[in-house]
């Protein structure tokens, strides 16, 4: 029988913000959403893509004298331009750059592999709590390989993650949720028009999924819940929007959810978009403070939702004198 395959970005290990304690991070490629404010916009394609490190090119063009279909060149200013639209990501450039200024993001493992890596830090997991997450990207869209990826870490002894933006089917869940000790489940946006106009997809199969898995937990006594909610500037970053949430989740997962994280914009992506050839509409926006974290957290402890479970997270702004231009 052929071993089952995935295609992933990458692994991160020693992470501590995908589930609890020290885990490794296994990043899935392909999405079904469009954020607009995506942190991780290279796993948002199924297929492999090449990126160019600017601070590594020697300016030697190797790379381009190596494509096979002529898709490489120099813009006037010496950066370089590939034509994603027919880059098939053969990887010959990658191969040929001798200062590693070109990278490749995605690759097909095998299932065997893949386990393979993640149990060498099993010494972590157990003196940590943790374990082994899958993100991305969406998970949810190979689920069959998270599946049984899942099934053999727990007979490994190895705490499982899944971390899911929710728009998959729910036969997906059927598939890996069995194995799964820790679900983190996004929740972006309240308002159905406005998360169509944030993501590209409605968040109506998102919640029908979510109380699907609620009428399944009683028969999933392992299964520990998280919501996570992105804090976007001039997006999801709304007192309403928060407490739409929190009056949901007060409803129909009374309970249920043991941790609902609202996690504040970060911009540390930004190279990611340049690196892609791809214009970031976040490019120049700021942190939120630490004033509109803390109101909006108020505005989730007033929904209805248990306070001590809504963990606010991530870095915030940091105020400046004007009359000094010096930070507080």
């Amino acid at each position: 029988m052929n071993s089952l395959t995935a295609r992933i970005l990458h692994l991160q290990r020693f992470s501590t913000e995908d589930g609890p304690g020290i885990r490794t991070t296994v990043f899935f490629k392909g999405c079904p959403l469009r954020c607009a404010w995506c942190h991780n916009p290279e796993s948002l394609l199924p297929n492999s893509q090449i990126q160019w490190l600017e601070t590594r090119c020697i300016g030697c063009n190797t790379c381009i004298q190596t494509c096979p279909e002529g898709n490489l060149r120099r813009n006037a200013d010496g950066s370089l331009r590939i034509d994603r639209e027919h880059c098939l990501a053969c990887g010959q450039c990658v191969e040929a750059c001798p200062a590693n200024a070109l990278e490749m993001l995605g690759r097909t493992i095998t299932l065997e592999e893949l386990l393979a890596e993640v149990i060498k830090d099993r010494s972590y997991y157990e003196t940590s709590g943790g374990g082994v997450t899958a993100s991305g990207g969406e998970p949810g869209l190979q689920p069959e390989f998270v599946a049984e990826f899942f099934r053999q870490l727990k007979m490994e002894n190895i705490c499982t993650a899944f971390d899911t933006c929710g728009l998959i089917a729910t036969t997906a869940f059927e598939k890996i949720l069995p194995y799964t000790d820790w679900l983190l489940f996004d929740i972006k946006e309240i308002d159905d028009e406005k998360h169509r106009r944030f993501t590209s997809q409605s968040n109506q199969r998102i919640f029908q999924n979510l109380l699907r898995i609620a009428e399944w937990m009683p028969s999933l006594p392992h299964l520990h819940l998280w919501i996570r909610t992105p804090l976007i500037p001039g997006a999801t970053a709304r007192p309403d929007n928060v407490a739409g949430i929190g009056a949901f989740l007060a409803q129909h997962l009374n309970g249920k959810v043991e941790r609902w994280e609202l996690c504040a914009f970060n911009n540390l992506c930004r190279d990611k978009y340049r690196r892609l050839g791809i214009e970031w509409e976040y490019q120049n926006t700021p942190l939120l403070t630490a004033e509109e974290l803390t109101a909006l957290t108020e505005a989730a402890r007033c929904s209805g939702f248990p306070g001590e479970l809504i963990i606010p997270s991530g870095a915030t702004r940091v105020p400046v004198l004007e009359s000094e231009g010096e930070a507080l």
